[in-house]
């Protein structure tokens, strides 16, 4: 469904709106749209691998673990990859509106398409969820900002609100998939992360009108025969792809692990070539481009910390289900609901930083150093798991749940100081002329990470689980003092973030 023109529908609401917990009314509409998407995402991401790790007979794909983990890996590369397109399509031809609205229906379409118990099905799925969180992710997250004013003190809390929601679809979602995975089968757990999107669409369109960036056409449309040239040219590529991808998986020469291996060349490419047209852009400013120098940092940091977070869903999964108890005071759960615990850790801790730095003001740290702990603190998580590992090998030995759910605490924590920051400050440094497409480069980070995920996570099993999380873990934490002792230069260069 499409909004009408409206001349008010990309100003920001005025800053007397207080209807939502002292913030816009348009926070709650984006927020809930993304309870319901990470429930069907992460829900479905919780009990991914599993699947594909299962023996056939059980209903899974019967992968080893390493090769799970990095197929896995290699779907999230793909789906932030997807990124970039959804905000060129944002900012030239859909809006923001309408590629949020269409993304969703994709997302939909494609876990509805999982819920049919065949391989095939799987892949012809996981397509369509990663077309389609590519128009929503960035987009949404570009309307949030929208919202406010960049001076408006209250951005930085909206989007710790914000995150906040979409924790709670991530602590629900493994729960109602993570329990019909393991007790009915994995497709009816991918039914639930279906009708959880439905629900989130349903929800958007209801509250559309207290939305900023709602209106009909792009902010930056393309002239019309510009955009029949972008249709051509979109639609061809998609079905010469597609053709190209199945005559050489006929031919034997695009296997599983070459297609993993193409992903990753292709994550790190991505983000260095989109750097360097923005940087040579004529439409950005010098001022503009002065602020996209810190900003690189920050992207590397994202990277450095979500290739510890998505392996909260891969690695941390599969160590779960062999060598961690599932049972707490006689109560029997799936390993897959220790996914949930990092979602409730996020939805606790969202509000108390986001009261936190609405209390301080402008006296609350700088980004670049909110980021720099988020880092460290992903590192811990993963340094943590060395003391239970150590000492074992294989899978007889079970660790009490608290060492995951405490690896997971610390992960939490460290994703709500950095995303919210992240997110905030890259609505900030952006570009006018890059707006959507900038939000889309943060989130090539998380395309980078998995990708060099899909191919670290090879190594699980390989080595030792202390070797594999001590030296994931320390890099991290390496990688977030480096930002830190950076803080004086990227305070300097990141105004007008603070």
């Amino acid at each position: 469904m499409d909004e009408p023109a409206d001349p008010e529908a990309d100003r920001p609401p005025p800053q007397d709106d207080h209807a939502f917990l002292g913030h816009p009314r348009g926070l709650a509409t984006l927020s809930g749209l993304e309870v319901w998407e990470r429930f069907s995402f992460l829900g479905m991401q919780a009990i991914l691998v599993l699947y594909f790790a299962d023996t056939v007979a059980d209903g899974g794909l019967g992968m080893d673990p390493g090769t799970a983990a990095s197929v896995s890996a290699a779907y999230g590369t793909m789906v932030y990859l997807v990124s970039v397109a959804g905000g060129w399509l944002a900012d030239r031809i859909l809006g923001s509106y309408r590629a949020v609205l269409w993304g969703g229906i994709l997302i939909a379409c494609g876990h509805y398409a999982m819920a049919v118990p065949t391989a095939t099905m799987t892949w012809v799925g996981l397509g369509l969820i990663s077309a389609g969180t590519g128009l929503l992710k960035p987009n949404v997250a570009t309307m949030v900002g929208k919202l406010y004013r960049t001076d408006d003190d209250r951005r930085d809390a909206g989007f710790a609100l914000y995150y906040m929601a979409i924790n709670i679809g991530a602590f629900a979602g493994p729960l109602v998939t993570g329990w019909l995975g393991e007790h009915e089968g994995w497709h009816w757990g991918f039914s639930a992360a279906a009708v959880g999107m439905t629900a989130g669409l349903i929800q958007y369109v209801l509250g559309r009108r207290h939305l900023a960036g709602r209106k009909h056409s792009a902010e930056y449309a393309l002239a019309p025969d510009a955009l029949r040239r972008a249709v051509w040219w979109i639609v061809g590529g998609a079905l010469a792809f597609a053709a190209l991808a199945t005559a050489l998986a006929l031919a034997g020469w695009l296997t599983m692990g070459r297609f993993v291996d193409l992903l990753t060349l292709v994550s790190v490419i991505a983000p260095i070539a989109y750097f360097v047209v923005m940087f040579r852009s004529p439409r950005v400013t010098r001022e503009e481009r002065g602020r996209l120098r810190p900003y690189v940092v920050l992207f590397l940091a994202s990277v450095a910390f979500n290739f510890i977070l998505f392996q909260a869903y891969s690695t941390m999964m599969l160590l779960a289900s062999t060598n961690a108890e599932s049972t707490i005071l006689g109560f029997d759960f799936p390993s897959s609901w220790y996914a949930s615990a990092l979602g409730a850790f996020e939805v606790a801790l969202a509000p108390v930083v986001a009261a936190l730095w609405a209390r301080m003001g402008h006296r609350q740290p700088h980004a670049s150093n909110k980021i720099a702990i988020g880092v460290i603190l992903g590192g811990l998580s993963f340094l943590l798991m060395v003391i239970p590992t150590s000492g074992h090998d294989g899978d007889a030995y079970k660790m009490a749940a608290w060492w995951i759910v405490g690896s997971y605490l610390l992960l939490g924590l460290g994703d709500v100081l950095l995303e919210t920051s992240g997110m905030s400050a890259t609505s900030k440094l952006a570009p006018r002329a890059f707006g959507s497409q900038t939000m889309a480069l943060w989130f090539l980070s998380l395309a980078l990470a998995n990708g060099i995920q899909a191919q670290v996570v090879k190594l699980y099993g390989q080595v030792s689980n202390p070797v594999y999380f001590g030296l994931n873990g320390a890099v991290a934490v390496a990688a977030g003092v480096v930002v830190m002792v950076m803080a004086p230069w990227l305070r300097r260069t990141m105004h007008p973030v603070h």
